[in-house]
């Protein structure tokens, strides 16, 4: 059982709460295994931004809408240049990777426009979406940009982003995805690069609209 993936699982679909207090002894329990692992992911989870160390403990990262603001433009400088890469060093394989993760995020949004969502299909639609960021990231060819978005690229999935998309904003970012996927498969650098900015600060616009709903919701489960 890898530990650590297990509670950062908890902490993106809102199991742990941000504000809450984890502790090696409460979490072993939890999961029947002893401190030593239990530690070590919360280490790494540190490292990854979302737990805050505490004089006993950790507790889950609150952020704020200056947090958004700085994580989504940084996002979209590193994104927009791993783009750029992607378009000069990809692969077929790469682009395979792209056009399968994007046609799976088309076949769930497609269900969206004749029914709502399941927080299942939300899952999917984030993992289908993860899973097309990365393979740009890959495609780039660069190992220091994988390491440093690996960060920036799950906090807005702690916040359930997806959550609050409607049928044209889900329908809008499959476009951009499908904008971004022409420009790099035909190796046009500056089309992709600036294509997918634009995506991230439409991520971001998105995100700073429902930020208070957000907390709201967050608040409400917390008193549940």
């Amino acid at each position: 059982m890898d530990t650590y993936l297990i509670i950062q699982k908890y902490i993106i679909n809102g199991t742990f709460k941000p504000g809450e207090r984890l502790t090696e002894q409460n979490l072993a329990e939890m999961f029947s295994v002893s401190r030593t692992p239990i530690r070590q992911a919360l280490k790494q989870l540190e490292n990854d931004g979302l737990v805050t160390p505490l004089k006993k403990g950790y507790i889950v990262r609150t952020f704020t809408e200056s947090d958004i603001v700085q994580i989504y433009n940084l996002r979209a400088l590193l994104e927009g240049y791993a783009a750029a890469q992607a378009a000069i060093h990809c692969s077929q394989e790469d682009l395979t990777l792209m056009k399968h993760a994007n046609d799976i995020y088309s076949t769930i949004i497609n269900k969206q426009l004749k029914s709502s969502l399941s927080l299942e299909d939300i899952q999917k639609v984030m993992e289908a979406n993860r899973l097309f960021h990365d393979a740009i990231i890959y495609a780039a060819k660069n190992d220091y940009l994988q390491f440093h978005l690996k960060k920036l690229v799950i906090v807005p999935l702690v916040f359930r982003s997806f959550y609050w998309y409607d049928k044209y904003e889900l329908k809008r970012s499959y476009q951009s995805h499908e904008t971004i996927f022409q420009a790099i498969a035909q190796h046009d650098v500056d089309r992709a690069k600036t294509a997918l900015e634009e995506h991230i600060f439409q991520g971001r616009d998105h995100m700073l609209k429902h930020f208070n709903q957000l907390q709201e919701l967050l608040k409400e489960e917390s008193n549940d």
